[in-house]
């Protein structure tokens, strides 16, 4: 058996439940393990104000982990300590039958593994990319319950529909803390927007933008005149609608983040632009003809404004 642990915000959540199904494609026996959204093991992880969101789509009744399953698996509960001896195991290199850590964009290996418990957010394009199509079909949001808001998103999907629609994602929040800032910082530059907007208008002149942030007043200053369209409305626990919208424009400019990945990956058009920036961390280093392999159908950018 092969177990996913499911953490993180929606978009890792996706990335999970991604590879759960490419292991279900393979015939492999997978499960999901989504006890990381229990109270006690969420505040371990010291981690707050998260939700599994996979549960609010409409996506095919996955099969989870239940406890008597992790337990043979990884040996122990999550919350339990895990034993000396596979520790000293795992710093070895040695497999403790336990499970595998992400370490590096791409892990091949993990097709070929058993009795484990994979662990990481497994963004990588290359995991899934021959069962996207069956990904599109499967994960869809649900009817909003609030009849104005559902209004205003169904309006909206029409105009990205009638024209050369572009979701152009900013990403600061979170991401301007201190503890953040130093590995997610930096990477979104001015000059990567404004060479992927460029990318754009070169290719569709008459190219509408859609500006998704979590900080709709800056993106309101830094994106004036009539091509730019601030979404502002999908807030808090309605916040997922923001990816759907994503998924409906014909284009979509990615910021660092895997939440405007999945706007991207959703969106259906055969023809359509995907930008994202060449790194997701500051930590990587960017090896072109490596991110072309693994990102394939994708335009990457430096923030110094350069194409991969």
């Amino acid at each position: 058996m092969l177990i996913v642990r499911v953490m993180g915000g929606l978009g890792n959540q996706l990335q999970q439940y991604a590879l759960y199904r490419k292991l279900e494609y393979l015939g492999r026996n997978a499960r999901l393990d989504v006890s990381w959204f229990h109270g006690e093991a969420l505040q371990a992880d010291g981690v707050t104000g998260r939700e599994l969101e996979l549960a609010r789509l409409q996506l095919p009744r996955w099969r989870t982990a239940s406890e008597s399953e992790i337990r043979a698996v990884l040996g122990r509960l999550w919350e339990e300590p895990e034993r000396m001896a596979d520790k000293v195991k795992r710093k070895l290199g040695v497999s403790a039958g336990r499970f595998f850590e992400e370490t590096d964009m791409y892990h091949p290996e993990i097709f070929g593994m058993d009795d484990c418990c994979l662990v990481g957010y497994w963004a990588c394009e290359k995991y899934y990319a021959d069962i996207l199509d069956t990904l599109r079909a499967e994960i869809t949001f649900p009817r909003s319950g609030n009849a104005q808001l559902r209004r205003r998103n169904e309006e909206t999907m029409r105009e990205m529909e009638e024209g050369e629609s572009v979701s152009l994602h900013i990403r600061r929040g979170d991401y301007l803390d201190e503890a953040n800032r130093g590995l997610f910082g930096g990477i979104c530059t001015d000059t990567y927007y404004e060479r992927a907007l460029a990318y754009v208008r070169e290719r569709f002149p008459r190219a509408r933008f859609f500006v998704f942030s979590d900080d709709t007043a800056y993106a309101r200053e830094r994106f004036r005149g009539a091509e730019y369209r601030i979404v502002d409305w999908n807030k808090g626990s309605d916040s997922f609608y923001d990816m759907m919208l994503m998924s409906r424009c014909k284009h979509n400019i990615c910021a660092n983040s895997t939440f405007s990945f999945w706007g991207a990956r959703l969106n259906p058009h055969r023809d359509k632009i995907m930008i994202r920036p060449s790194i997701h961390k500051n930590t990587q280093v960017c090896v072109p003809e490596v991110m072309r392999d693994l990102w394939q159908g994708w335009l990457l950018i430096t923030p110094q404004g350069e194409v991969v």
